[in-house]
């Protein structure tokens, strides 16, 4: 099981981190790659077209700004891709989530929250669940001890009136 994570830019990097260690957490294969769909858009196409022949079985697309990136792999791969917009220093990252977001119809591409870099891993893990059960069952434990950290907080909370 793989997922790429492509960054329109290193600057995304920070972002895209706390993805990134979510993935291997759960024990999927990274390949992280910087690709801009702008300065480098052979490039880009030349990766989503080979992505399913390279093991690629999810595609997380980080970029900001103009955030075309998403839009470029997934018009050229059948490969699920995942939007995360990166927030920018203009319009707080809304340009970038609305490049994502407005694909025309046939070219979907999966969209998470401004700078939600751990939901689109968690997306990515959900995808591969389908059909890995080994992640699907490590998702519920995932999911079990966000549940138990709430109520643990819940009680603290409480104990503090």
């Amino acid at each position: 099981m793989k997922v790429a994570i492509v960054m329109g830019s290193e600057s995304d990097f920070p972002v895209v981190e706390r993805g990134i260690r979510i993935l291997r957490e759960f024990g999927v294969d990274t390949e992280i790659r910087v690709i801009s769909a702008h300065r480098t858009p052979d490039k880009a196409v030349e990766f989503g077209k080979s992505a399913e022949e390279e093991g690629i079985e999810v595609i997380i697309a980080a970029a900001g700004k103009a955030a075309h990136l998403g839009g470029v792999l997934a018009a050229v791969s059948i490969v699920p891709v995942i939007g995360l917009p990166i927030k920018s220093s203009t319009l707080d990252g809304l340009d970038s989530l609305l490049s994502i977001v407005q694909m025309p119809k046939g070219i979907p591409v999966a969209t998470v929250a401004i700078d939600g870099a751990e939901n689109a891993a968690l997306l990515a893990i959900q995808i591969l669940s389908v059909k890995y059960e080994s992640l699907r069952e490590k998702l519920k434990e995932y999911r079990k001890k966000m549940a138990k950290e709430v109520e643990e907080k819940d009680k603290e909370i409480n104990k503090r009136l």
